[in-house]
């Protein structure tokens, strides 16, 4: 199935839309017929827990490493939800007896003519860039944090556009619900950080 980042933003709205209708709602009564799994959608669900591990070990510096209290309740929020959402990744992979990453996965297995690999997702940070932004205090720390943050959401969203651009993926409900939330979510919190980040280089700049 191909889908756009349009196609994906109008699917939303409309079933925010019937989510009132009576109609919509009988259809919703209605059993689910499950839908079949395609390698995309694992590779996906997958893909995205040690890409979720990063931003949680990321996000557990801020506190230790003086970020300012604003990054480090934005850190806190970012951490709790990205915890609860390897769970339900885990367990959709458990249900369908497919392979699931440890829950502090660094990256993700695969399987590439007959050998396996280790690999980034997108926007994943690299060992010296982790290691740079651990060494990191206090606004250079909120520099860095915002600065690799940003950049590891537009790497999930990288991932649900190749989830959305594979032929027949995302038929599964959890998987299309998932990758939509991520969409909505990240891309707000993109936003929130760089404006964030604007304003801190702004002050640095002026000191």
């Amino acid at each position: 199935m191909q889908m756009t980042k349009a196609m994906l933003l109008v699917a939303v709205a409309v079933a925010a839309a019937c989510s009132g209708n009576p109609r919509a709602q009988t259809r919703a009564s209605l059993p689910v017929v499950q839908r079949p799994v395609s390698q995309a959608d694992v590779h996906f669900m997958a893909g995205m827990i040690p890409h979720h591990a990063q931003a949680v070990k990321m996000a557990g510096w801020a506190k230790t490493n003086g970020a300012r209290s604003d990054i480090q309740i934005l850190a806190e929020r970012i951490a709790v939800a990205q915890r609860d959402e390897i769970a339900m990744l885990q367990t959709w992979l458990r249900d369908r007896n497919q392979p699931v990453p440890d829950a502090n996965a660094t990256h993700h297995r695969m399987d590439m003519n007959g050998m396996e690999h280790d690999m980034l997702m997108p926007g994943m940070l690299s060992e010296e860039e982790m290691a740079q932004l651990e060494r990191a205090r206090g606004s250079e720390f909120d520099r860095l944090f915002l600065t690799f943050m940003i950049r590891h959401h537009e790497g999930a969203i990288t991932m649900v556009d190749q989830l959305f651009a594979s032929y027949g993926a995302a038929q599964d409900e959890d998987v299309f619900r998932f990758a939509s939330d991520v969409y909505a979510d990240q891309t707000t919190e993109i936003d929130f950080m760089q404006k964030m980040l604007d304003e801190l280089i702004a002050a640095r700049q002026q000191q």
